[in-house]
């Protein structure tokens, strides 16, 4: 019988800028919308405001830096997964694909579609369940681009990343508008006073969440093109370009509305705009949002998928899983199973009036638990697998991997000292996985 156009494999089909775009699109989503009202309100102090901004985007550097000596010198699919698996065996990583399935980045999918449902919903109302109809129908159909094929998937990211940064282009040049009208808020003085660990630690949590998603690339790795020398450029192009965005997104913001400002508006975005343009400003600030926002969708769910593809592939009892679609040059049941997931959570946050918060403190302390062990496995493959060929090295070697190591373990401990219930359940639910590792003993696929 003919071996069916199904198993096909990943192939190298993305450039470095197809790369670029992927990250930008996911890194810069509506998180900078939305998050820099809490972080102001964590911090008090606009110098901590944008300290904790500036910090932020050095972790990130950080992390970007430790993840291309991995991704250069492991490229798979599987991503982290694939990394873990080698650092950990297969214990560690089932557990990882079982609580990315679950919890972080469907998660991620369910929140940021609950967030582009907001404001799609201001633009086009479908009576009192408007918000979940309008996630529901942003999950299901950029699933669908990405079942249609990855060439689909990777062309609606790139029309969808321009929008993305034309958004915050748009916020740039509001501020300097005002700013050159002279209605900009001059910063208190600096202060420390009340500014307290916990809140700096919770204002990171979100920070960081806002940086999130630079780690996708190396669930790009098996298809990126010379991956050797293109994940370090692609990552830090990327990362250089989102830190450089980000502060001066915040700059306008407390610039125009002042700190005090900031923490009482709920749209602080929106109301830069009105500021600058007025309510037509807002209305077309509102779309480019929604754009924003399907940027980060799309990309989260093209690079989602791989992690399930990689699972199925090495359990033999998940086998459907691991089928790489030759017609879609995808991996098409995992897109299915992906998706029906973050439905259900959307379902499941339909009744939460605080929907984005909560899937933050679902994910967080996951995310940085499995970060953390990434951060490490770099040090255990170094000395397990010493003439391994690493193209790229993390500069100063053990430093930075260590700083990083440090900051996920910080930020685990943030993730679950100052969220809320959520965390528990993000927890709880990925305990729920444990059963997945006596499947994975009995039925691996293929050795190590």
């Amino acid at each position: 019988m003919p071996q069916p156009a199904a198993s096909a494999t990943p192939r190298q089909t993305l450039s470095t800028w197809d790369g670029i775009a992927f990250l930008i699109g996911i890194v810069i989503g509506v998180g900078i919308f939305k998050a820099p009202q809490l972080v102001a309100q964590f911090t008090g102090n606009t110098w901590v405001f944008m300290g904790v901004w500036l910090l932020g985007g050095l972790v990130t550097l950080i992390g970007a830096l430790c993840y291309a000596e991995l991704g250069s010198a492991y490229p798979h699919a599987g991503g982290e997964y694939h990394f873990l698996s080698r650092a950990y065996g297969r214990t560690i990583s089932v557990l990882f694909a079982w609580a990315r399935g679950t919890v972080i980045q469907t998660g991620a999918i369910a929140a940021v579609a609950f967030v582009y449902g907001e404001y799609a919903s201001t633009l086009m109302p479908f009576g009192p369940y408007s918000v979940a109809i309008h996630a529901a129908l942003a999950v299901s159909v950029f699933t669908a681009i990405n079942l249609i094929g990855t060439l689909q998937g990777k062309l609606a990211q790139h029309v969808f990343t321009v929008l993305d940064v034309a958004a915050i282009l748009l916020l740039i040049v509001a501020g300097l508008l005002v700013s050159s009208q002279g209605g900009f808020s001059a910063p208190e003085a600096v202060s420390l006073s009340g500014v307290g660990w916990g809140g700096i630690g919770l204002a990171m949590v979100f920070v960081l969440l806002t940086y999130g998603g630079w780690n996708e690339a190396a669930y790009l790795s098996a298809e990126l093109r010379d991956v050797q020398r293109n994940m370090a450029r692609t990552l830090v192009i990327s990362i250089g370009f989102v830190v450089v965005v980000y502060v001066l997104v915040n700059f306008a913001y407390v610039g125009v509305l002042g700190l005090e400002g900031l923490m009482k508006s709920n749209v602080p975005a929106a109301a830069v705009m009105g500021r600058a343009f007025g309510d037509t400003g807002t209305f077309i600030l509102t779309l480019f949002i929604c754009g924003a926002a399907l940027s980060t969708l799309n990309a989260t769910i093209f690079t989602g998928g791989r992690v399930y593809f990689a699972l199925g592939r090495d359990l033999a009892g998940l086998g459907g899983l691991g089928v790489w679609s030759a017609r879609g040059e995808n991996p098409a049941n995992a897109f299915l199973l992906q998706g029906g997931i973050a439905l259900a959570l959307v379902l499941l946050g339909a009744l939460d009036r605080k929907g984005f918060q909560t899937m933050v403190d679902y994910t967080a302390p996951v995310f940085w638990f499995f970060m953390l062990l990434v951060g490490i496995a770099l040090f255990v493959l170094r000395w397990r697998e010493p003439e391994r060929d690493r193209p790229y090295r993390v500069p100063l070697y053990p430093l930075t991997p260590l700083l990083f190591c440090l900051t996920c373990a910080y930020m685990l401990h943030a993730s679950v000292v100052y969220t809320g219930f959520g965390a528990l359940v993000g927890i709880a639910v990925t305990l729920l996985g444990l059963p997945l590792l006596l499947l994975g003993r009995a039925t691996l696929a293929r050795a190590q």
